[in-house]
């Protein structure tokens, strides 16, 4: 089993910045790919941002790229979101979630791929 627990969310205003944490525990996470997804009510859930555990290898969907950053800290088991120029349509509730994958094997943007999934942190960016 995997815990991830998201942190940082808040209310913001428009044009400012924000950083997610998602601590993640349990087993090693060295086999992972790690995921930043959002859903906004009504709407379904949304893939951000996913980074390999083990490599640099990175994958962005094209609504954030450029403007949200992920990153991981092996020492700490964190992996973070950094959100800049943030816009009232980034209002939503964002998870945190690791897929089990081969080394071989592509990131992925898939919410159904993922494993395990955090309960999530209220993000609200008010204009």
């Amino acid at each position: 089993q995997v815990q991830l627990a998201e942190s940082g969310g808040g209310s913001v205003q428009a044009g400012t910045s924000l950083r997610l944490s998602c601590t993640a525990s349990g087993r090693p996470l060295s086999s992972y790919g790690m995921g930043w997804f959002r859903q906004a009510p009504g709407k379904e859930r949304e893939f951000l941002a996913a980074i390999r555990w083990g490599s640099s290898d990175t994958l962005y969907a094209g609504a954030v790229k450029g403007r949200f950053t992920i990153s991981r800290d092996n020492a700490k088991n964190t992996v973070d979101l950094q959100m800049n120029s943030l816009k009232p349509e980034d209002t939503a509730v964002y998870y945190c979630a690791a897929d089990r994958i081969s080394v071989s094997a592509p990131l992925s943007p898939r919410t159904d791929e993922y494993d395990y999934w955090g309960q999530g942190t209220q993000v609200t960016v008010s204009s």
